[in-house]
């Protein structure tokens, strides 16, 4: 009764919502989620919820009305689960309000003129809408997301017809009824709309048309079970769950992830990535309600384990690939066809505090008797990378000649260096980050000194998405990368990775 009444408030504090629906009864879990959703999605959401409730005896509590409303009112109640939007923007202002966390894509939308069966005004352009004889009808840019959005595509002739419009209204719903009814000739709504009334149907027009929205649901920061909510995301995202009703209701599903009550992610990752994302990849895990299987190792190994098992489809195959430089993507590029650059990482020369054997230059490490330690060449980037940089200053071979240590990674190198094993080793600086009160670093040529570690989610993987969150998850956490010694490129662009660009002395033949 609290709730239904707390409802009722809310909608007057708002300025009115179009309508809501408010399901109170307890559900056989005892769990409830509270849905806050744009009034043009409320047929497919209500059979959504419907069939989720049977499926987990969770019962849903959904409220309607139109984007722009439902976000003034979630900006003063600071609660509930979810926040489905009908387009980017209202998303992008949630996001700048820090009302909402990770997003999933529903639905495509495109504006479009709804008119009568039979289109009997003729109506086929624009300028049609601005014949003295049209009744118009145009939701509330205030308050719904697609008036937001035509006012936007139309400019200046967005407020023609807002003069000329006989009726505006807050939501999508409420327009195409009203021509429907007969009441108006015509009404600018989603593509999505027209299906979801008998008696319409949809005028394309160029200027409208072309143009596409998402349609999303979004995990509001205030949802008691981030859990939970995400668990309803991704049933509503689901091909074969809410993309299923979505397209019987006349939408076109954006596409998300298969259903799975709770979903298993494999991440490989090179080893000199595991200071920055252990702890971050647990919480993911925790937040999501999820399992992940990671794997760290030399990406040598990592390649070559993904080689062999041949077929991409296979459970063991990894979701997610963040390996420790560029020149260890295009081994499995079919795989992964693009990659977001997120970090990089410098490679050096480790000696002991006070360098006592008077170590300057790589050069240097071809000296007689010198006892160095460099990472195996075909188990991991840093042994390949090592070995590029060598060969390009034709060192290689003397170098190697002092080579006492060849293995995966440079955490074996460091701790070599610390028992007096070796005299030097090529590492990264984060290898010797949390120990620098017994290392010194020698720097290495500007040109060879930097490793960038790219992430990347399987073109084939059936959790692309939660792959993606990932991904954002880790975006979202820099600070964990910079303090454990990275340099942060993360925020530019996926990169295809047919077009990273490989130094000559990196690339593998």
């Amino acid at each position: 009764m609290f709730r239904k009444l707390l409802a009722i408030v809310l909608l007057i504090a708002a300025g009115g919502l179009a309508f809501y629906s408010l399901r109170t009864e307890s559900s056989a879990s005892g769990k409830s989620l509270t849905v806050y959703c744009a009034a043009g999605l409320k047929k497919p959401v209500e059979a959504i919820a419907t069939q989720y409730e049977k499926d987990t005896g969770t019962s849903i509590a959904l409220q309607f009305g139109g984007t722009g409303t439902l976000l003034s009112q979630l900006r003063v109640a600071n609660r509930g689960d979810l926040f489905i939007a009908a387009d980017d923007a209202a998303l992008a202002d949630a996001h700048k309000l820090e009302v909402t966390r990770e997003v999933l894509p529903l639905a495509v939308q495109h504006p479009v003129i709804a008119v009568a069966k039979g289109n009997p005004k003729n109506i086929r352009t624009l300028a049609d809408l601005e014949k003295p004889d049209i009744r118009l009808a145009l939701t509330n840019p205030e308050a719904a997301s697609n008036g937001k959005i035509a006012q936007k595509i139309l400019g200046a002739r967005w407020e023609v017809l807002a003069k000329k419009a006989a009726v505006m209204k807050p939501t999508v719903t409420e327009i195409a009824a009203d021509t429907k009814l007969g009441a108006v000739d015509a009404a600018l709504v989603w593509d999505s709309t027209v299906p979801q009334f008998k008696g319409l149907e949809a005028v394309k027009i160029p200027e409208l048309s072309t143009h596409e929205e998402k349609a999303s649901a979004a995990v509001l920061s205030s949802a008691v079970s981030s859990v939970e909510a995400l668990k309803f995301a991704r049933y509503l995202s689901a091909p074969e769950k809410g993309g299923t009703l979505f397209k019987e209701h006349g939408f076109q599903a954006a596409g998300g992830d298969a259903w799975v009550v709770k979903p298993e992610l494999v991440l490989y990752s090179g080893g000199v990535n595991r200071p920055a994302i252990e702890k971050l990849v647990q919480d993911f895990a925790t937040r999501e309600g999820i399992s992940i299987t990671t794997v760290f190792n030399g990406c040598g190994i990592l390649c070559a384990a993904m080689k062999t098992m041949e077929d991409s489809s296979s459970s063991n195959y990894p979701d997610v690939y963040y390996a420790c430089d560029v020149c260890f993507v295009p081994p499995v590029a079919e795989n992964f066809p693009e990659a977001v650059l997120l970090t990089e990482a410098e490679i050096i020369i480790a000696v002991p505090k006070g360098n006592p054997k008077n170590i300057k230059t790589l050069a240097d490490l071809a000296r007689p008797g010198l006892r160095v330690g460099i990472c195996n060449a075909e188990q991991s980037t840093l042994g390949f990378m090592t070995q590029g940089i060598l060969k390009s200053m034709n060192l290689f071979e003397s170098v190697s000649k002092n080579a006492s240590s060849q293995v995966p990674t440079g955490d074996f190198l460091v701790n070599q260096l610390r028992t007096g094993s070796l005299d030097a080793a090529v590492v990264y600086h984060i290898n010797i980050q949390n120990e620098i009160e017994h290392f010194e670093s020698i720097p290495l040529p500007a040109d060879k000194a930097k490793a960038i570690q790219p992430f990347a989610v399987r073109v084939n993987s059936p959790r692309r998405q939660l792959g993606y969150r990932l991904l954002a998850w880790l975006r979202a956490n820099q600070k964990s990368f910079t303090d454990a010694g990275f340099v942060w490129r993360g925020d530019a662009p996926a990169v295809k990775s047919s077009e990273l660009e490989i130094p000559e002395w990196l690339q593998q033949r």
